[in-house]
């Protein structure tokens, strides 16, 4: 069995209604924190998902925690998790990814969606990801109507968190990437076509600083000041920054009327790492800083947060999946590049996990995460071909 010719498996995938699905589904406000929103989604999600063979469930998210601005730990709630599973016994497997959730909260005034022109469609999530989604399920639905299709099996995995960290669906990413051949995940390309290469990974801390009040006029000797100690760990932490790592100290939180010492301050800072080493090099300046803080500032200090997503290198097993998608993108007339980035996505998760992924396989677009974000239409297309000629050709050689 060969994989079909480019015309005849374009031809399948323009008859499938993608600008519907993206519009439809960026109709749908899906913020992280819109539970209601994200149940539409998902319900809409799963009612167009269902037309693949397979089994299709609603996962509950894994417990997850924030700390809030006075200090405590609080339970976070999310949506429940898409998964389809299809052909689970194949020898052939392959994950594909994608997250329902967007940056856009119920009350952001990035509601609307409107053409820029005949091809630039402005709107909220259209390219990051509904795009995204709907041209994977164009692209497996034509796999499934190739000969080729029972060498392969596969999981799709779309979550309701990815936006902020997919603390509630890390496990089930790792669990469900444990035995694939090959990894896509479905974030916007670049405008121009570009690629995702390497990514560096990321760790978001919010450090808990615990003073001591007093009056700041008659006794000021007998606080301790948090607000002047999560400003030395700032300061401190900052120092930390060399080549391959990156640190912002974002916020410093708490305070209260300017005649108290102020007790209780709350530091979010985000660390990003190019490699394994910059992280034992981050983790090693966390621990120094805090040690010596409480120490010279005779404070308590509570550290909550973790490196997430550890960063994605471009490995033997990633680079010959590269040159799998250049190779496809060749047949559609494509000159298919990538770049390395310094952005996360749930890539960085599964190729933690040890499964080369290729984490940019969503629609042409741009300006995500801004009122200005685009979708480039013609690129849904373009882009489910991309993706379907990807897996019919690992499916035909059993693999990588």
């Amino acid at each position: 069995m060969k994989v079909p010719a480019v015309s005849a498996l374009l031809d399948r995938i323009a008859a499938e209604p993608m600008l519907d699905h993206t519009r439809a589904w960026a109709a749908i406000n899906s913020g992280t924190r819109n539970l209601d929103g994200l149940r539409m989604m998902a319900g809409a999600l799963a009612d167009a998902f269902s037309v693949l063979p397979g089994e299709l469930s609603l996962i509950d998210p894994a417990p997850a925690e924030s700390v809030s601005t006075d200090g405590t730990v609080s339970a976070i709630e999310h949506g429940r998790h898409l998964v389809l599973r299809v052909r689970p016994d194949a020898a052939t497997r392959m994950l594909f990814t994608g997250h329902m959730d967007t940056v856009y909260p119920i009350d952001h005034a990035f509601q609307d969606q409107r053409f820029l022109d005949d091809n630039t469609l402005n709107g909220p999530g259209v390219a990051d990801m509904k795009g995204g989604l709907a041209l994977l399920l164009a692209a497996l639905k034509a796999v499934e109507t190739s000969p080729l299709a029972g060498r392969i099996g596969y999981d799709v995995m779309i979550n309701s968190d990815e936006e902020t960290g997919s603390f509630s669906s890390a496990a089930l990413i790792a669990d469900l990437a444990r035995g694939k051949v090959a990894a896509l995940t479905y974030e916007p390309a670049l405008a121009d076509g570009t690629l995702a290469g390497a990514r560096g990974g990321t760790g978001n801390f919010s450090i808990v600083v615990h003073g001591k009040s007093a009056h700041a006029g008659r006794n000021p000797d007998d606080g301790r000041n948090a607000i002047v100690a999560a400003s030395d760990l700032a300061v401190r932490l900052f120092s930390a920054k060399q080549e391959g790592l990156a640190v912002n100290p974002a916020r410093i939180e708490g305070g209260g009327p300017n005649n108290v010492v102020p007790d209780l301050a709350i530091l979010r800072v985000n660390f990003r790492p190019a490699s394994p080493e910059a992280i034992d090099t981050a983790q090693a300046a966390i621990d120094w800083a805090i040690a010596e803080v409480a120490a010279d500032r005779n404070v308590q200090i509570d550290l909550h947060g973790s490196f997430n997503r550890p960063p994605k290198p471009i490995d033997d097993g990633a680079a010959t999946l590269f040159a799998l998608v250049k190779d496809s993108g060749a047949d559609l007339g494509l000159d298919i590049g990538w770049k390395a980035t310094g952005g996360v996505c749930d890539g960085n998760n599964i190729a933690a996990a040890g499964v080369p992924v290729v984490d940019t396989m969503g629609a042409r677009g741009g300006a995500i995460h801004s009122t200005d974000e685009f979708l480039l239409v013609d690129s849904l297309v373009e882009r489910a071909a991309l993706s379907a000629l990807t897996v019919l050709k690992i499916a035909e050689k059993g693999g990588l």
